[in-house]
């Protein structure tokens, strides 16, 4: 991989990472809903997804995807089912004090940091996105490509996670106020669900 190469991945990383996206507002969602630590610790979780898809491309999984209707619709499928049940979870809960859950197990750091794994993991444009976009920056004459595609995922979820820890700090910062009254936490709650509901059912309802 050519240095001028990697300083425009890194360019180009950046302005896509600070693009409001799926990943984003399920980071502020979870933020909102629970607090910073929960914002921090999805975001963290949808930077390890992010290894994740870097690993399948690095192995051709983004060509599978792209070949096969049939796969790619039964994971999208599967990711938005999954975005809808933790939306619903959040819309059918009770706002709690501060201190109280308002999702059970999902306050937990490692229940959060595998479902920001899952909600990233299980959407196949993920998959297709780096499959497409990091090769693109990898020098057509390494004789390791599947290693520099793996150096170029690890940097971009190393560039991802700061600025998607930093949302989640800031919108958990505002849910502190929230936290403190029952009936603003539902209210929390409710719109978090609805905002991951509404990712799954336009997850859904997306093409490739």
């Amino acid at each position: 991989m050519q240095h001028p190469s990697l300083g425009l991945f890194v360019l180009a990383s950046l302005a896509l990472i600070a693009t409001p996206g799926q990943d984003m507002l399920y980071v502020v969602s979870r933020s909102v809903a629970q607090g910073r630590l929960a914002g921090v610790c999805s975001a963290l979780g949808v930077c390890l997804g992010i290894l994740v898809h870097t690993a399948l491309a690095a192995l051709g999984v983004g060509a599978i995807l792209h070949a096969s209707e049939a796969l790619f619709l039964a994971l999208k499928l599967a990711g938005a089912a999954y975005l809808v049940y933790l939306g619903t979870r959040l819309l059918l809960s009770h706002g709690e004090a501060r201190g109280g859950s308002a999702a059970g197990a999902a306050l937990s750091p490692p229940w959060l940091v595998w479902q920001g794994i899952l909600s990233n993991v299980t959407n196949p444009k993920m998959a297709l996105f780096f499959f497409a976009f990091l090769p693109q920056f990898v020098d057509p004459a390494s004789r390791l490509p599947a290693r520099d595609v793996v150096g170029l995922g690890v940097l971009y979820a190393s560039l991802a996670f700061p600025i998607k820890a930093a949302v989640g700090l800031a919108a958990g910062s505002l849910s502190q106020r929230v936290l403190r009254s029952s009936a603003a936490m539902t209210w929390a709650n409710r719109v978090s669900g609805a905002v991951l509901v509404a990712l799954g059912a336009r997850l859904a309802a997306a093409g490739r």
